[in-house]
């Protein structure tokens, strides 16, 4: 399967971390560390901005999505606030990741933890037109819960 090439390049003092990879061949999301210097202490109900000490040159018509890892919100409690979150195709600053704990206890992010995942997704752009009435559907206004919750 042929990779689209994504340019990429490191923060200063960020040498030593590895570039985002995807740890198995049927992976959709490639790792991203945390570009801390020391160990950073994250406590219950705390909001931090982690660097992942890179910046990306995303193509048109694609997205980079920071998504939260899984292993971390089952065993720590950590998640993203904003997931996920967009890194626009114009966007060249440092990617960072907002991350929360939602856990009991404090947890600690220490220099190259991988501490998210981004996933490069294609978008399309649309255009608005005003209508007088849109098309029916079998849910219409439904929403937030409408369609029940199953036993």
């Amino acid at each position: 399967m042929k990779r689209m090439i994504v340019k990429i390049q490191k923060e200063p003092k960020c040498d030593d971390l590895p570039l985002p990879q995807y740890q198995t061949q049927g992976a959709s999301g490639l790792d991203l560390y945390a570009a801390v210097e020391e160990p950073l202490i994250l406590n219950p109900g705390e909001v931090k901005r982690i660097s992942s000490g890179i910046r990306v040159a995303i193509p048109e018509g694609y997205e980079g999505q920071v998504r939260p890892r899984s292993g971390l919100a089952l065993q720590h409690g950590i998640g993203i606030l904003n997931s996920p979150g967009t890194i626009d195709s114009d966007y060249r600053g440092v990617v960072g990741v907002i991350l929360f704990n939602f856990g009991k206890g404090r947890f600690v992010v220490k220099r190259g933890d991988r501490i998210a995942q981004l996933v490069i997704a294609k978008v399309e752009k649309i255009s608005f037109a005003i209508a007088d009435r849109l098309d029916a559907s079998q849910r219409e206004s439904g929403g937030f819960g409408s369609t029940g919750i199953d036993p």
